[in-house]
């Protein structure tokens, strides 16, 4: 629920899936599950002017709304940037210095995936953890792909991510906009 230009990140992963046109979602809630609720509940009034509200016929009037491979379950799969300058040593003495490197070439779940219905049934109730139970299961099942993304990504793990996802936006640069 952390925003870049004043909407929260799952917005703008929703928008984006629709850009695609993926327009049925099931958020799995956990942590934040009342303040995502309550956005989504409350979009049309989070984003309008109000006009009128009217207590005794519990009403409220807006006013200018701005408003694959048969496998079960794929994953999209990154690799992420370096996070730090990377030193070679010899003994005390500095080989090289590269800023900020790419990663180890390792692939990492990035968080976006498209499941086929059937993966509910692996979800055992609402305290089964996602990223254990259900995904542990797909891939010795062989019912994992990954999509290989190529293209912008960029992690919100740190404050610095986020000001840079901001300035991304504020500036017309996010990349991840392909919605009008």
């Amino acid at each position: 629920m952390i925003e870049i230009g004043g909407r929260p990140i799952l917005w703008h992963i929703m928008k984006l899936y629709a850009h695609h046109g993926i327009t049925d979602f099931v958020i799995c809630l956990g942590y934040k599950e009342y303040m995502i609720k309550e956005y989504f509940m409350n979009f049309v009034l989070h984003h309008s002017d109000v006009t009128t509200i009217d207590a005794t016929k519990n009403s409220v009037t807006h006013h200018q709304s701005n408003v694959s491979h048969r496998k079960l379950a794929t994953v999209t799969a990154v690799r992420p940037p370096g996070r730090y300058g990377a030193l070679e040593i010899d003994g005390s003495t500095v080989k090289s210095f590269v800023e900020k490197p790419p990663g180890d070439n390792a692939y990492v779940n990035n968080g976006f995936f498209v499941l086929n219905p059937a993966v509910i049934d692996r979800i055992e109730g609402d305290k089964t953890f996602w990223e254990s139970a259900p995904l542990d299961a797909l891939a010795p099942d062989a019912q994992l792909a990954a999509y290989r993304h190529y293209s912008f990504w960029q992690p919100m793990d740190t404050l610095r991510d986020k000001m840079m996802l901001e300035e991304f936006w504020q500036s017309g640069r996010a990349l991840w906009r392909r919605w009008s």
